[in-house]
């Protein structure tokens, strides 16, 4: 589920009662870092299986596209490799009271706030959503394939998610690089609808322009599935507030609570059988749902049909839409959540969506 998930590098120790958390993911990711080891040293090495050097020259292209094409940053990120000895790289935990799905925020040194924790240490994780679950929220923890440390250090492929598919694989490395190219402090809504947008439209083209009509057409079936499982999720948020914004007694809120989530695990089996999806979002439904879950993916998909709006009004100009977004996210938050809202809400480029932004989007603006 969480490939669409990123999370920033907590590199600078703070004094604060924090202090052990930073030290560990200070510690986990330089350790993680000395790991790393050169792609064209692989490549060179007669020790390298061919089913791994066939994935890293597939990397090298994807780079190179995403410098020339989505005009994504060209520095040293994606040209070493480091071998995991599990499924993910850290883990990243939401947590949301019972009867809201707005997530917690934690503020970081650098990056601003964000509505998610990440850990490399289960245990420490685990020992921290104990906490959390005893104070009576939900909680929620979701593995991460990867994550972008905003072009504070040069970011390696890793294991956890080499032998992805095609189309995934170049889709994880546009967005985790979009990252790196823009990112708004304290607005993580923003940045992961930015890099989940670039991700859709640059693997499209990717897919493209290697004449991959096959993996086209099931990349497209997965974005038409995906918009379904989106709004269903969008649609249970909703359903869910009305819920906590009545006057039921607590055991009656629980009670709709639980029938919703049922009912959202039988939807979501007609829409993956409607388009012919055998996982998919299957586990994430399965296990337990709750707010701080539904929450999750709200967050990071709430903006997307903003972002691909502008795509389209700039002709796939990658340039002038970073420019673009650049002004947009200068804006205090109200006055951007305003733009956004008006972007989400038009059809096809009709004039001045957002003056304050520089007004019509274009290769000139």
């Amino acid at each position: 589920m969480r490939s669409l998930i990123s999370i920033p590098l907590l590199v600078l120790l703070s004094a604060c009662s924090d202090f052990g958390y930073y030290w560990h993911n200070a510690n986990s990711h330089l350790e993680l870092m000395n790991r790393r080891v050169d792609i064209e040293t692989m490549l060179a090495d007669d020790t390298t299986t061919p089913s791994l050097r066939e994935r890293l020259l597939l990397v090298q292209d994807i780079r190179r596209f995403s410098v020339a094409r989505l005009d994504l940053p060209e520095n040293g990120s994606y040209s070493s490799y480091v071998e995991l000895q599990r499924p993910w790289v850290v883990q990243n935990l939401f947590a949301a009271p019972e009867f809201s799905t707005r997530l917690r925020q934690w503020c970081y040194p650098i990056i601003g706030c964000a509505s998610y924790r990440g850990y490399y240490d289960e245990s420490r994780l685990n020992a921290y959503a104990d906490e959390l679950r005893a104070e009576g929220l939900d909680v929620y923890v979701g593995p991460v394939s990867a994550y972008s440390t905003l072009g504070w250090f040069d970011d390696p492929v890793l294991s956890s998610f080499i032998a992805w598919p095609e189309y995934r694989l170049a889709g994880l490395l546009f967005h985790e690089l979009t990252h790196q190219r823009i990112y708004i402090d304290d607005d993580t809504t923003f940045n992961e609808s930015l890099a989940s947008a670039v991700q859709q439209r640059g693997t499209e083209l990717w897919l493209r322009s290697r004449n991959r009509e096959a993996d086209l057409d099931e990349f497209s079936r997965w974005l038409a599935y995906r918009r379904e499982v989106i709004a269903l999720i969008t649609t249970t948020r909703e359903q869910l507030a009305a819920i906590y914004a009545g006057d039921q007694q607590d055991a009656a809120k629980r009670e709709q609570k639980a029938r919703v989530f049922d009912q959202a695990r039988a939807e979501h089996d007609r829409v993956a059988l409607r388009h012919g999806i055998a996982s998919g979002y299957r586990r994430w439904f399965a296990a337990e749902l709750n707010n701080a879950k539904i929450g999750s993916v709200s967050a990071y998909n709430s903006r997307l049909n903003a972002f691909i709006r502008m795509l389209d009004a700039s002709d796939d100009d990658f340039a002038a839409f970073y420019r673009y977004v650049e002004k947009l996210g200068e804006l205090p938050r109200q006055q951007r959540d305003a733009c956004l809202d008006a972007w989400d809400a038009v059809n096809g480029n009709t004039g001045d969506i957002c003056p304050a932004a520089g007004g019509l989007l274009t290769a000139e603006a």
